[in-house]
């Protein structure tokens, strides 16, 4: 009877251990798991953020093609070739840059995507819906851009043909 006492006693000395380093590993998987939680949070917060600005470039791109295109038909129709070829060149470059912001804005709007996948929570799913807006706003102002700068390029090559 003492050897079957002293033996439930070890087995629940053991169970007690087994236990207390259960709910060890549970708190310490618990606190990664929130610090993962916070860690995305601040990642989807940091790509919605991120896809606002490209949209915002992608737009101010547009609006220096627009810009770009009234220089370059102002110089056409003045037959100043070197004005018009300058006024093109740097449409172009607006453009570029309002594709680039516009992959950028994508890019951050995966990345939100991304974070709402491994993490199901209204503030990511918000943001991803910002983002996607963000990205899809880019790439309207990047199609903007490009045929801004075709328009200006034209100017540019009408200008040419009128001197040359």
């Amino acid at each position: 009877m003492k050897e079957d006492i002293a033996h439930l006693r070890k087995e629940m000395d053991t169970l007690r251990t087994e236990f207390r380093e259960l709910k060890q590993t549970h708190l310490d998987v618990n606190r990664r798991y929130s610090e993962s939680l916070i860690t995305l949070r601040g990642l989807t917060l940091h790509a919605t953020e991120s896809a606002e600005k490209a949209a915002s470039a992608a737009e101010h791109s547009a609006n220096c093609s627009e810009r770009c295109l009234v220089a370059a038909a102002k110089a056409a129709s003045t037959h100043v070739t070197e004005a018009a070829e300058a006024a093109a060149a740097a449409a172009s470059a607006a453009a570029q840059s309002a594709m680039e912001s516009a992959a950028s804005a994508a890019s951050a709007a995966a990345a939100v995507a991304m974070a709402v996948a491994h993490h199901a929570e209204d503030a990511s799913a918000q943001g991803s819906a910002v983002a996607a807006d963000a990205s899809k706003n880019a790439a309207s102002f990047a199609a903007k851009a490009v045929m801004l700068s075709n328009k200006a390029a034209e100017f540019a090559r009408s200008a040419r043909n009128h001197t040359g």
